[in-house]
């Protein structure tokens, strides 16, 4: 039987590296499961990741666009950003459903807890699905030069499918509303 609780890894020592408002970077001197002696470096976000996937009455969905600074390409994206750790998860995919959207939702649903590269993040994300829509005024941060385009929900599901939409969260929430609508419509 698997003991999904035992830690294979002995970390010797710690330090952080980095740090600014949005993550910590810190490297661990480790011995990793077979004794050996290493390093693992280890990124640390102060946000939890929040996803939106806003369906309208229609069947269509919004999708969100910008050039992501990291990837050196433009994304399109469902609705997302970053929520406080210690705030409500819900709460903030309200915040960040109004602010790049415009939307405010009457239907709230959770429909997915995930990692997104766990291998070098302890990033935690939600995905939340939101129905009956009232559009508002977007809030955009300063950060953020978006484009907004409604499409039929399963242009975005295509969009996830043939790699056009690539952020991790996006694709995951998509695919994971796509089976949870053909799971109530059988």
């Amino acid at each position: 039987m698997i003991d999904e609780t035992h830690n294979p890894w002995t970390t010797l020592s710690s330090e952080d590296v980095y740090q600014n408002p949005w993550i910590r970077v810190r490297e661990d001197q480790v011995l990793n499961p077979k004794g050996g002696e290493g390093i693992y470096g280890v990124v640390s976000m102060k946000n939890k990741a929040i996803g939106i996937i806003p369906l309208d009455d229609e069947g269509y969905t919004y999708l969100v666009g910008q050039y992501r600074y990291a990837l050196n390409e433009y994304s399109w994206e469902i609705p997302m950003g970053g929520g406080l750790i210690e705030n409500d998860i819900l709460e903030s995919a309200k915040r960040e459903l109004k602010e790049e959207t415009g939307f405010t939702a009457g239907k709230w649903t959770n429909i997915a807890r995930l990692h997104t590269s766990n291998s070098v993040t302890d990033e935690e994300g939600f995905v939340f699905l939101a129905q009956e829509l009232k559009p508002g005024e977007t809030a955009f941060e300063e950060t953020e030069e978006l484009h907004i385009k409604r499409v039929k929900f399963s242009e975005a599901v295509h969009m996830a499918m043939s790699n056009q939409i690539t952020d991790a969260i996006s694709v995951a929430g998509i695919l994971k509303v796509a089976l949870l609508l053909q799971q109530q419509e059988g």
